[in-house]
């Protein structure tokens, strides 16, 4: 990724780059050369239990025009997907992440280099001020990942989800993350965010979940399951 170059007129969706480049990961459009790898993994029972039957469709993972996809490589080989839709009503413009990771390479920090050099290219080529990411509240691991890149937590929405048994619904955590605090994780701007931003905030909401603000900048890429 260059440097920071947040583009105000872009209000639609905007043909991006194929490949990301992350400090581990590469991400790369998904091709049908990545599905067999993507659906193994999405079978596996840590990424069973937070993603249910994603890959139903035989279709999968080119079913959804919505999402732009990309495939997790590490050294070559598929490790996982990452994932952006946008709303584009001007009045609402933002865009939101979804990732998933193969169990075997969860702890090594790769979701989070994921999450961050795709928040990176939403924010400074697409245009985006805002993204949001909603791991399940219960998730401790994810919330920790999520909040390593500067994604803060917005609010509980309650049984906001279905269980991947379809048993029943759960909660889920809102987080979100603006330019502003993105280019003050990365070192990448000089300048201030407007209004309360960051530790106070952060360390209040995370002691409330019982995630220790201390943990937040030691966060692993273990969040791949949500």
């Amino acid at each position: 990724m260059s440097a920071p170059r947040i583009n105000p007129a872009a209000t639609g969706p905007v043909l991006g780059p194929d490949e990301l480049h992350g400090v581990r990961v590469v991400v790369v459009s998904v091709d049908s050369g990545h599905v067999a790898e993507l659906r193994r993994i999405l079978l596996t029972p840590e990424v069973r239990a937070r993603w249910g039957d994603e890959a139903a469709s035989p279709g999968w993972p080119f079913d959804d025009p919505s999402a732009t996809r990309f495939a997790i490589l590490v050294d070559g080989s598929v490790r996982g997907m990452v994932q952006y839709t946008e709303e584009n009503e001007p009045s609402y413009r933002h865009a939101s992440i979804d990732i998933f990771l193969d169990p075997s390479v969860h702890g090594r920090g790769l979701g989070r280099d994921a999450v961050r050099v795709l928040a990176k290219h939403l924010i400074w080529d697409l245009g985006h001020h805002r993204i949001v990411i909603d791991p399940a509240a219960d998730n401790a691991a994810a919330i920790r990942c999520y909040a390593a890149v500067g994604f803060q937590p917005v609010g509980v929405m309650r049984r906001y989800e279905r269980d991947a048994d379809g048993a029943g619904w759960h909660d889920g955590l809102l987080m979100d993350l603006l330019a502003e605090e993105l280019a003050l994780q990365t070192g990448e701007a000089s300048y201030q965010a407007p209004g309360f931003l960051g530790g106070l905030f952060l360390g209040e909401v995370a002691s409330a979940w019982h995630y220790p603000a201390v943990d937040v900048v030691e966060a692993d890429g273990s969040e791949s399951t949500d």
